[in-house]
């Protein structure tokens, strides 16, 4: 078994917080290092307390989908001898209410766009099949029911 962290850290640096005129700005920081800048939406929540340019949960939650697929997918091309020169997936989430009236992503759209090399290319066939194979294989594709858990530590200043 594996595990994998990420440290978010925000900071209400001067804002009042309680008047909800804050900012949601953050950093997602990773074990291998990488730091992200990250925020709300600005569909959920507007500018200027949202930051457009960091990547939003929503939007890590497609990329994530969309990289674990692309992944196996490479895999599977490689074992089975095609030849893949570049992949590219202008993946698109759908946010919707469910049955229970909650705003969720209820539809993730993958559009891989795949070039190989002409002499060790897959027929149209078989290229639905290392998709497939993809999919069935993603460990995101099959956790989207994942059950989470929340351990909090309660930190009190100034007292």
């Amino acid at each position: 078994m594996a595990e994998h962290t990420a440290t978010i850290t925000w900071s209400r640096g001067t804002d009042d917080f309680l008047d909800k005129r804050y900012h949601r700005a953050h950093t997602w920081q990773f074990d291998g290092g990488a730091t992200v800048a990250a925020s709300s939406s600005p569909h959920v929540v507007p500018l200027p307390y949202s930051d457009a340019a960091a990547v939003d949960p929503e939007e890590a939650y497609v990329a994530a989908l969309s990289s674990c697929h692309m992944l196996w997918f490479m895999d599977f091309a490689s074992r089975a001898g095609y030849r893949l020169n570049g992949y590219t997936d202008a993946a698109v989430g759908t946010m919707a209410k469910n049955a229970e009236g909650q705003l969720v992503v209820t539809h993730v759209q993958l559009r891989p766009v795949t070039r190989f090399d002409a002499a060790h290319a897959p027929s149209a066939a078989q290229l639905d099949e290392l998709h497939h194979r993809a999919h069935t294989s993603c460990f995101l594709a099959n956790s989207v029911k994942t059950q989470i858990d929340c351990a909090p530590v309660l930190e009190v200043e100034g007292g």
